[in-house]
């Protein structure tokens, strides 16, 4: 089947890193059928038309996804942006359409561009699903506009894949009545992969952190659990891969609670770099406060990393006994003795094991078929 994804957020050459799970799932949807993603880039006020599409050129970028982005002229009014914005995207999948790729099926990816979505499916009899990623709706802060949009297209969808039931149950206490189904982030397997013989070059173990440096990912609760955590021993080390607003405050915290020694802030790295973090490392910690999936600490079972995550949400749902130890959110002693056991008992999580309990549930292939069965499910019901 042809199948076009729309989306707001996607790997471009000014934000490589940003909404890799979208790429991610489109990659695993081109195992089955043909994918084509359409990227609503922003708007450029220097444009000389009042909207732009063009193919994106950089191989590297659209790693074999045939991607389009569309630029848009703000409108004078800033009232109309939204059913500006509506029209745009409109335009561009009936301008694709016309150009050969009509789509059977529209995969939206947030609920943003679900109302265009919706409304081209509707008129030209293609059914619309809509995955959904954001925490958002958890944490309870989306506005009325927002709110808005996100009832409008997954209550016209023929279905809403939300990443977790965590997530599904934060999308129904909005009132947003859907046909759901559990859709997982899809990991590529090739690339987050066990090393072929870990050999621990000293004494101390590696711990890793992958993620935006934001306030929701509770560094600073880390940093004391790993405060106390050094009162008992010292035979580990952390690796902080990731940016955003709050690095200077969480350097600012290492250095008060005396740990800047043995915590390292690594930036911003690639995907191959942060494979290769993983496979360097002995345990993967996630203190966040909400997740509805975590990309990383998937690709960290898939590199065949234990992990320590707190019950925030989504990790709860694939971080078992075998793979790793839950403890609850904002409980730093937990933390600390929840490291403090796994770093004791790595021998107990055989990489082997966690790999192929991730290869199972967040590979490319696996992921890539249940979506195609989806995608199967609403066409011939759409056709009934």
């Amino acid at each position: 089947m042809k199948v076009l994804f729309v989306t707001n957020w996607y790997p471009s050459a000014s934000e490589p890193t940003k909404a890799l799970w979208v790429r991610e799932h489109a990659k695993a949807v081109s195992s089955y059928d043909d994918v084509v993603v359409l990227h609503f880039f922003g708007l450029y006020r220097d444009l000389e038309t009042s909207w732009k599409i063009e193919r994106e050129s950089d191989e590297a970028i659209s790693d074999g996804i045939p991607t389009y982005r569309i630029r848009c002229r703000p409108p004078l009014v800033g009232r109309v942006l939204y059913p500006v914005y509506v029209c745009r995207v409109i335009q561009a999948i009936r301008r694709l359409s016309q150009e050969g790729f009509k789509p059977d099926v529209i995969h939206v990816h947030v609920y943003e561009p679900g109302v265009p979505a919706v409304v081209f499916g509707r008129l030209n009899r293609i059914p619309v699903v809509v995955s959904e990623h954001l925490s958002s709706f958890p944490m309870r802060t989306l506005g009325r506009l927002d709110l808005w949009k996100a009832r409008f297209a997954m209550r016209r969808a023929e279905m809403v894949l939300p990443v977790s039931a965590f997530l599904q149950q934060a999308l129904e206490r909005y009132g947003i009545r859907a046909r759901y189904q559990l859709m997982p982030n899809a990991v590529d397997t090739g690339l987050f992969r066990p090393p072929s013989d870990r050999i621990r070059r000293n004494a101390l173990k590696q711990m890793l952190f992958v993620g935006q440096l934001a306030p929701v990912k509770d560094l600073g609760g880390l940093f004391k659990a790993l405060c106390q955590l050094r009162r008992k021993r010292d035979d580990w080390r952390l690796d902080i891969v990731g940016e955003g607003q709050g690095r200077v405050e969480y350097e600012r915290q290492a250095a008060e609670l005396k740990i800047s020694d043995v915590v390292t802030f690594r930036g911003m790295r690639s995907r191959q770099e942060v494979a290769e973090f993983m496979r360097e490392a002995d345990l993967f910690v996630l203190p966040s406060r909400v997740e509805t999936f975590s990309v990383p600490a998937a690709e960290a079972l898939a590199a065949g990393l234990p992990v320590v995550a707190t019950s925030c949400g989504g990790p709860q749902e694939f971080i078992t006994q075998e793979t790793g130890l839950l403890v609850p959110p904002g409980d730093t002693e937990a933390l600390s003795k929840g490291l403090d056991y796994m770093l004791d008992n790595l021998h107990l999580y055989p990489g082997s094991r966690i790999s192929q309990y991730a290869v199972e549930r967040f590979a490319r292939q696996s992921v890539g078929a249940k979506l195609h069965a989806v995608y199967r499910c609403v066409t011939e019901c759409n056709q009934n």
